[in-house]
């Protein structure tokens, strides 16, 4: 009895151990991960263990983003997932998305695994127009896109129509133009070929760091009213506040950097901004719901701290992962250069083997011709062979003949012919076998000297097929090249043994060249300028080149603006727009906002 009730003890408290748990699905840009949390877990727990799956480690700009009645809102990481206002049907679903932006990608980007999920998100955002992009711009993100997804140009394979399946380009800039799909393709590729060695992760940071200086790039956009009523667009991005005309995005009417403002509340629809400097006075805004002022307020915060911790050192984990990158990619980048060297090899290889192919191929037909000419050598001695005996015979049979004449002319002269008729007949008839017999003579002598012609004519074919058969023998036994390994040589001893293992790898930057760093930041920035006007040349060739064909009427708002802005001379950068908003004091641009 005691021992049942034991039992029913254990397995009940075994029962009471095991969590809850619930399915959430994470839906990343490239891919869907579902997991098994437990009830009690908070947000910070199911981001964490979702970093972890992706060995994703600059988490700060990153969040876990959901969707309450058409407003897009954010896990909070002190809160448990299902306290947050979700459908409890599961799995439940998050969005892992980038929810803060870099100032400068190159720089702040470390790790290639958060390369490439900001690359995919700004490539997603340009094609669903979300990000306003010029049609020039769009074909030289469009080659960088194909650049990270297929490697280097290689004519034989990216035949024309291996484009036809992606989506490249935002559908505004497509029916903006009269160019078949065909057309774009070919510019497309034009600019792709161009991009040869780079590696994917170089690729993608080339595309955001074009990116980066669209007007519309990291901006997040928020219906706003100041005192008057009027209604207004708030820009929350990486730089500080912006307010747009809700007519364009583009450009903003004022700008707040994040070093003027000292804090940020909100009370039920109304927001406050105080400014640093104590003196202005704080200005104030309405947005249109509760919910959105949370998620105005989140914005502000992270991009604040990311604004502060920009202009500070880097943390000791920043530093320790800056120091893994540049091991990775010196690490990479001997790879790179080991198997551009095997495909250099392995290209000389099939170089010498094609040409041995080639010379080898030559040599049979030599061989083949020659076999040919002593197969003819050979008959034609055969058949003076046989021409010279059938003559030779001839000859023999007109001797035989000749000295059979001799015996019957001897016998002639020796029979008695008493008459003198007989006698006369006997001499005629000796005259002629006389004339007979010397006409034997003649044509054995001829016979004879044909006998010998035919002789030495078989002498010199003979001599020819030995001729022959000597030059046949010479292209058989010729020697041939050494046929080439294609395995790699070696790599140098310095090369071979440099070690990327664990704390083999030191950085001692108290001993760093400061006057050779310099030379080489100065270079690299005139490569960068040269690059860049390279690139900006190219731009406005391309730009020229389809203006013939665009559809005037097909034109957005957006479009009119940006063509607005780029006739008065604004191509500068989105930073030195920004800057040149806050030329102003802060308190005149206060004044502004409120009067608008």
């Amino acid at each position: 009895m005691a021992g049942a009730i034991a039992s029913r003890m254990s397995f009940s408290s075994l029962k009471r151990k095991q969590p809850k748990t619930f399915t959430v699905r994470i839906v990343t840009m490239d891919a869907e991960m579902e997991f098994n949390c437990e009830m009690k877990w908070k947000g910070k727990d199911l981001f964490d263990l979702v970093c972890r799956t992706l060995g994703l480690r600059e988490t700060w700009f990153f969040g876990l983003q959901y969707t309450i009645k058409d407003t897009v809102a954010w896990l909070k990481m002190d809160k448990k997932v299902l306290d947050h206002d979700v459908s409890k049907e599961e799995p439940v679903t998050f969005h892992f998305l980038a929810k803060f932006y870099p100032e400068n990608a190159e720089e702040e980007l470390v790790q290639e695994i958060t390369q490439h999920l900001f690359f995919l998100q700004v490539k997603k955002q340009i094609l669903d127009e979300k990000i306003y992009c010029p049609p020039e711009a769009s074909v030289l993100l469009a080659s960088y896109a194909v650049q990270a997804k297929y490697g280097d140009y290689d004519p034989s394979v990216h035949k024309r129509g291996f484009l036809a399946q992606e989506e490249l380009l935002p559908k505004r800039v497509i029916n903006l133009y009269q160019m078949t799909p065909e057309m774009w393709e070919e510019r497309i590729t034009a600019w792709y070929a161009e991009h040869r060695g780079r590696a994917r992760d170089e690729a993608e940071m080339e595309y955001l760091k074009i990116a980066q200086d669209l007007e519309m790039y990291g901006v997040n956009y928020f219906a706003i009213r100041n005192k008057k009523g009027t209604e207004l667009l708030l820009g929350v991005d990486a730089l500080g506040l912006h307010i747009y005309d809700p007519e364009n995005r583009l450009t903003p009417k004022i700008s707040f950097p994040w070093n003027e403002i000292r804090n940020i509340s909100y009370s039920d629809k109304e927001f406050t901004i105080k400014p640093l400097d104590k003196k202005i006075d704080v200005f104030k805004f309405n947005s249109s719901k509760l919910r959105v002022n949370k998620l105005i307020l989140q914005l502000c915060i992270g991009n604040h701290d990311l604004f502060m911790r920009r202009r500070k050192a880097d943390s000791l984990e920043v530093q320790q992962m800056k120091a893994q990158a540049r091991e990775e990619k010196a690490r990479k980048q001997m790879e790179r250069q080991r198997l551009a060297r095997e495909k250099q090899m392995r290209e000389e290889a099939e170089r010498t083997r094609d040409e041995l192919e080639r010379r080898l191929l030559q040599m049979k037909e030599e061989a083949t011709m020659a076999n040919e000419a002593l197969m003819r050598s050979e008959e034609t001695a055969d058949l003076l062979a046989e021409k010279a005996q059938i003559t030779e015979e001839e000859a023999k049979l007109l001797a035989q003949k000749a000295a059979e004449a001799e015996q019957e002319m001897q016998r002639i002269k020796a029979t008695a012919i008493r008459t003198e008729e007989e006698k006369r007949l006997m001499e005629q008839k000796v005259l002629e076998a006389e004339v007979l017999a010397l006409k034997m003579a003649e044509e054995s002598e001829r016979r004879a000297k044909e006998a010998d012609q035919l002789k030495q004519d078989l002498q010199e074919a003979r001599e020819a097929e030995r001729r022959a058969k000597q030059k046949l023998l010479e292209i058989t036994t010729k020697p041939t090249y050494p046929p080439m390994n294609p395995i790699p040589a070696p790599l140098p001893p310095d090369i071979s043994s440099f070690n990327l293992i664990g704390d083999s790898l030191s950085f001692d930057f108290k001993d760093t060249d400061m006057k050779r760093l310099s030379m080489e930041i100065e270079k690299e920035k005139v490569e960068y300028m040269e690059k860049s006007k390279h690139l900006q040349e190219q731009l406005n060739e391309l730009k020229t080149e389809i203006e013939a064909l665009k559809l005037k009427e097909r034109e957005t708002a957006l479009d009119i603006l940006h063509n607005e802005n780029s006739d008065r001379g604004g191509t500068s950068s989105k930073h030195n727009t920004i800057k040149k908003l806050t030329l102003q004091s802060a308190k005149s641009r206060v004044a502004f906002f409120e009067e608008l």
